[in-house]
């Protein structure tokens, strides 16, 4: 297990360094100038070429490039930024506890209400609960998260009062945007665990133990939901990864102070330094996930731990090919 840990950390640094190259080219050919946005529409060409220098701008596209990365990889410097002459890192570290514990409590709403649902959903496989919960998890996939949060706010904030609708403060400002974002990929994991479980309770063991006189709880939630976990994994650590790369138009919509709402301040402003750190850290995040979603697969079923050990492919992957066609059959 330590040796494939440390093989997929190896594996982060290639997928890093491609992602801050991209971002690195997006941002500098993007339209917009850093410099005029610094100095505004007044200026002379000899304070045009100074702001320019300072900025690093006049060097060649790779040199900039290079400098960064140095920074990055030796000092673990994200930059300064163009706008505030802050340091990117000290910024990031302002907002990026926001942005986790709202990524980490909308994770946690869709695993506490999804996994139940597709629980009770296979247990009743075509009866009126059955359909009645795919049709609730289907509305909420398919209502975009912004016009969900924005109804929200109307209802509890605007008509109600309940709520507030901006800001941060007490655990009252996290309700609404946990709820927007967490409610979004309510259908997928539901129905990955709908599919999951009706194959593993078809199974011979399952029949066993229910032939044995035990109770249907303790035959579903100790015998069977472990084996169907799996796939059910697969589904959230991906749909935790768009959570937290997808936190922007939530924290825009209420007015959050998270690496969502600097981010889209930063690329308003050509703000090359602190974009490319907050990509960086959301980018490392989710790497994080998948990583620990590979560790858990290795926890949920020792024979994935015994393919680690033997130097096995990427838990998820393999989790996707085996388990991708389950919704079909179901």
């Amino acid at each position: 297990m330590v040796k494939y840990t440390i093989k997929r950390l190896l594996w982060m640094i290639p997928v890093l360094l491609g992602i801050l190259f991209i971002v690195f080219t997006l941002s500098h050919f993007m339209p917009g100038d850093p410099v005029i946005n610094r100095l505004g529409t007044s200026y002379t060409q000899e304070q045009y070429d100074a702001m320019e220098h300072e900025l690093g701008l006049d060097q060649p596209f790779l040199k900039q490039f290079w400098d960064y990365l140095v920074g990055v990889v030796t000092k673990f410097d994200l930059g300064t930024s163009y706008k505030s002459y802050r340091s990117v890192n000290t910024m990031v570290l302002e907002r990026l506890g926001t942005t986790l514990k709202l990524g980490i409590l909308s994770s946690i709403v869709t695993i506490v209400i999804s996994m139940p649902l597709g629980i009770i959903s296979a247990r009743h496989q075509y009866q009126p609960l059955d359909y009645s919960v795919t049709t609730v998890s289907l509305i909420f996939a398919s209502v975009p998260s912004f016009w969900l949060a924005m109804m929200m706010m109307l209802l509890f904030s605007l008509k109600l009062g309940w709520l507030p609708s901006s800001g941060i403060g007490t655990w009252k400002h996290y309700v609404l945007p946990v709820l927007a974002q967490g409610l979004m990929p309510l259908a997928s994991v539901t129905r990955m665990t709908r599919s999951s479980m009706l194959e593993v309770i078809r199974q011979d063991y399952i029949r066993t133990a229910r032939a044995k006189g035990l109770k249907e709880n303790v035959v579903i939630y100790r015998h069977a939901l472990k084996n169907a976990l799996i796939p059910v994994i697969t589904v959230i650590g991906m749909q935790m990864s768009m959570i937290f790369g997808g936190s922007v138009v939530i924290e825009s919509i209420f007015s959050m102070p998270g690496l969502g709402t600097l981010l889209m301040t930063s690329i308003n402003s050509r703000d090359y330094p602190a974009i490319m750190g907050i990509v960086f850290v959301i980018s490392l995040s989710v790497c994080v996930i998948n990583l620990l979603v590979d560790l858990v697969y290795a926890a949920v079923d020792p024979r994935i731990k015994a393919q680690f050990s033997s130097g096995g492919g990427f838990g998820w992957i393999q989790a996707l090919k085996k388990y991708g066609r389950k919704e079909q059959k179901a």
